[in-house]
């Protein structure tokens, strides 16, 4: 028998003398009945969070009245525009894209101690010009358009530095006898070329069939004698004399 509530005996009692499981009501039957139970007090409910509960009026003057979400903004997206506007031809570098199975470790040069740009190497690339500004910017108490100024010069110090003794290092490698082959820019300015000789060579032959296709010959019949062409006069003549020409034979030998 399943259990039931203290309150509910009798009623359970009740349903079963009516299905005839009981025959005989119980001796506390009649008195339950004359005197029921008090039912129990409800349950109350558990207590509701700050977050369940409706917001107070202060709370609602605190939400934006506009639930959209707000634009992210970061500092290194406005120096990165800027960098780029003012050195286009920093976005042809190339650079490689491939993910390595682990996260490099952090350079050890880091925020207070990061001074000067040439302290994390001497070919700077875009991403360290424009991470030192905001390093300088954040953690040196320098305002942000000092600190991209600073951080340009020192780029582009570092970028002539370099160009200047490659440009050396390249002459006395030559000097010594070292022989450079086609750079990658060169070789794909000869695969261009070669590419648009091909395409002339190709619109020459087209040209060429085209004109083969045009060609006709004409089909002379061959006669005896010399003088076959007469201009007509012999035709003019014929007609005058009143000679009619016959070309059956003609036709007759042509079959």
């Amino acid at each position: 028998m399943v259990r039931r509530v203290a309150t509910q005996v009798h009623q359970q009692v009740s349903r079963l003398m009516q299905g005839n499981m009981i025959t005989r009501p119980p001796a506390w039957y009649q008195a339950v009945l004359d005197n029921p139970p008090l039912s129990l007090p409800p349950k109350s409910p558990p207590a509701r969070s700050a977050y369940d509960k409706q917001p107070t009026l202060k709370e609602q003057k605190a939400y934006p009245k506009n639930p959209n979400p707000l634009p992210i903004h970061y500092i290194e997206d406005d120096l990165r525009r800027q960098f780029f506007r003012d050195h286009p031809f920093e976005a042809f570098r190339p650079r490689t894209l491939v993910e390595s199975d682990r996260i490099a470790a952090a350079h050890p040069v880091q925020k207070e101690q990061w001074t000067r740009l040439r302290q994390r190497g001497r070919n700077p690339s875009s991403e360290d010009a424009i991470r030192f500004a905001v390093n300088l910017y954040q953690y040196h108490s320098m305002p942000l358009s000092e600190a991209y100024a600073r951080a340009i010069a020192q780029f582009r110090a570092l970028k002539s530095e370099r160009h200047v003794a490659m440009t050396f290092a390249v002459m006395e490698a030559e000097q010594l006898g070292a022989v450079f082959g086609p750079s990658e820019l060169d070789r794909s300015f000869e695969k261009e070329k070669q590419e648009l000789e091909s395409w002339k060579k190709q619109e020459e032959r087209d040209e060429g069939e085209l004109a083969a296709r045009k060609r006709w010959k004409a089909i002379v019949e061959k006669r005896q004698g010399v003088d076959q062409w007469t201009k007509g006069e012999q035709y003019v003549r014929l007609w005058k004399e009143g000679i009619r020409p016959d070309y059956s034979p003609m036709l007759s030998d042509s079959s």
